[in-house]
């Protein structure tokens, strides 16, 4: 090998490491989520930051075969970047029999990362029903209804 090759190999070993991201472990909940509350948890998952856009492609209402029936709307779109993570908050429903679901995403600022959208897709929990009318919005635009 001569020199060229040998100072390629270095420039490049040392250009790698700078692209990477440190991840630290995500302490655990101190007490665990129960299935009641799971519609009302703030978030799909733990990663904070800079609130960011989610375009959405396709969202759908599932009807789980399950007494009482279990309720999720299942979401496909993409985020900004690859270090943008998928979020979401999910209100009511409210006497009025709304659910309103604001998904977004969320990103350090700080970090560097490659401008490319990266897709996604989620079921996101909206609770268990017995019986009731609801309609269901998903960023202020209507996403469905349900009828048990």
């Amino acid at each position: 090998m001569n020199r060229v090759h040998v100072l390629l190999m270095l420039v490049a070993g040392l250009a790698v490491p700078g692209c990477a991201q440190i991840l630290e472990p995500t302490p655990l909940p101190e007490a665990p989520v129960s299935s009641e509350d799971e519609a009302a948890a703030p978030t799909a998952s733990e990663p904070q930051g800079e609130r960011g856009p989610a375009y959405v492609e396709t969202s759908e209402l599932l009807l789980l075969e399950s007494f009482p029936v279990q309720v999720q709307l299942q979401v496909t779109g993409a985020l900004p970047t690859p270090c943008h993570a998928l979020k979401w908050e999910v209100h009511g429903p409210d006497p009025e029999g709304r659910i309103d679901v604001v998904l977004f995403s969320v990103a350090d600022p700080n970090l560097a990362c490659i401008q490319v959208l990266e897709p996604f897709e989620a079921s996101i929990p909206l609770g268990s029903f017995e019986s009731g009318s609801f309609t269901v919005s998903l960023n202020g635009e209507p996403a469905g209804t349900i009828d048990l």
